[in-house]
């Protein structure tokens, strides 16, 4: 049973409505004409069909010189003016998004990423396209990965490291890590050149993680030992203070290498292996990716080729 209370849409044309508000502007089909750039009778037609598709009423009464507009007519201009100011709105808005003059970024990275690559990427970023947007989360793989699917996160900077599975995810690769060893600066081995991490078997060792499994020391399970972790410590900051205070020696990878304090010492470790982990910016497969996002890629792959890079395997 139709709802006595519902009003169908009228299938309008936008062009009729511009029409309109010219000939309501003007007061006349002839000089609306000459503004629109189209004949009298171009103009006259898109009106009536206009009357037309509104039932018939007439928006204009015929004068001997000029038009006016009817009641209806003057009913009709501020629902036109507002249909065709939200088209500009929009069509102002899908331009800047287009053209990086405004929209929003959102994206998370792992924090390590933080240390450098980030910053390097948001400062290209925003002096590029000081119109977006842009907002940060911090976290693992796993919950970043999260987000991205949820759809709170456009790209995710991610790693290999956590073993998460990447497979359904659309990577964009950004860089292969090497790793150092950081030592306290009065170690032995501090001031030396490359290590294989055999060397250190027998060392105590500093992690955010109690097992070595999907940590940055899956390096030392690919060298034949298993490193015995005597203090799990999850920031980074706190690792290299436990480092320092000859605690333990910790791994580090090539993102964080340029934040490390003056008493410790970093030696680049030989790995015949794969690359201790690889960093990708990560998207949802089969998601359009905003052009904020794409650019943002760009910038991250820009930062990517700032970061040391170290040979991790014996020439």
């Amino acid at each position: 049973m139709p709802n006595p209370h519902r009003t169908d849409v009228p299938d309008l044309s936008t062009v009729w409505l511009r029409v309109f508000l010219e000939v309501a502007r003007h007061g006349s089909f002839t000089v609306a004409s000459r503004a629109l750039g189209w004949t009298q009778s171009a103009v006259s037609r898109q009106i009536s069909s206009l009357e037309g598709a509104l039932g018939g009423a007439p928006l204009f009464d015929r004068l001997p010189r000029g038009v006016r507009l009817t009641e209806a007519g003057r009913a009709l201009v501020p629902h036109a003016e507002a249909v065709t100011g939200a088209l500009h709105t929009a069509a102002r808005e899908l331009a800047a998004l287009r053209e990086l003059a405004g929209g929003r970024l959102r994206f998370g990275a792992f924090p390590t990423a933080d240390a450098a690559l980030v910053p390097h990427a948001l400062g290209v970023f925003g002096s590029r396209h000081p119109g977006v947007r842009v907002s940060r989360e911090e976290g693992l793989t796993p919950a970043l990965l999260d987000r991205l699917v949820e759809g709170r996160l456009d790209l995710a900077v991610v790693s290999t490291t956590s073993g998460a599975p990447l497979s359904s995810y659309e990577l964009r690769h950004l860089l292969d890590e090497s790793l150092y060893v950081a030592v306290p600066a009065g170690h032995p081995l501090a001031g030396g050149g490359p290590v294989r991490l055999g060397r250190l078997a027998g060392a105590d060792w500093i992690s955010g993680s109690p097992r070595p499994e999907g940590t940055l020391l899956d390096a030392a399970l690919r060298q034949g030992f298993r490193p015995r972790i005597a203090h799990v410590v999850g920031e980074w900051t706190a690792k290299q203070g436990y480092v320092a205070a000859g605690l333990g020696v910790a791994l580090v990878p090539a993102l964080a290498a340029e934040s490390v304090r003056p008493d410790i010492a970093l030696l680049p470790v030989l790995d015949e292996g794969a690359p201790a982990r690889a960093v990708y910016a990560a998207t949802v497969r089969g998601r359009s990716l905003p052009p904020a996002a794409e650019a943002f890629v760009g910038a991250l792959r820009e930062a990517a080729g700032r970061i040391p890079r170290t040979p991790a395997t014996l020439a």
